[in-house]
């Protein structure tokens, strides 16, 4: 299941990169499809995200804060992409980003014993 949730989540972020070129390049059709099936796969992280959380043996706060983290980056996708599309600024959604994203990774890459480097 670790395979699936990392599988979505390069997805999702190779989508969100294509969703904001989509844009700028003007193609608001494919804009938006690209916009949905990120959606799809916002459901898809966070259903491993959970099968992951519930198979573990104990869960610390180290889970619960990969977890918090994790819904902080979906969250940041859809606000970044809604403010795009309003032309509205997203610097500070930006930096947040950034921060949560590298939070993310260092949670589930290194500090977890569940991470794929540890297997």
């Amino acid at each position: 299941m670790i395979h699936g949730h990392v599988t979505a989540w390069a997805l999702a972020l190779i989508l969100f990169i294509v969703a904001l070129f989509l844009h700028k390049s003007g193609k608001a059709k494919g804009f938006k499809i690209v916009q949905m099936i990120l959606r799809v796969l916002y459901l898809v992280i966070i259903a491993t995200g959970v099968g992951l959380l519930f198979s573990v043996d104990r869960i610390d706060v180290w889970y619960i804060l990969k977890a918090v983290a994790g819904l902080w980056v979906i969250g940041l996708f859809e606000m970044i992409l809604t403010r795009v599309t309003d032309k509205r600024r997203t610097s500070t959604f930006w930096i947040q980003f950034v921060v949560a994203w590298l939070l993310v990774l260092y949670l589930g890459f290194e500090k977890l014993p569940m991470s794929i480097f540890n297997m």
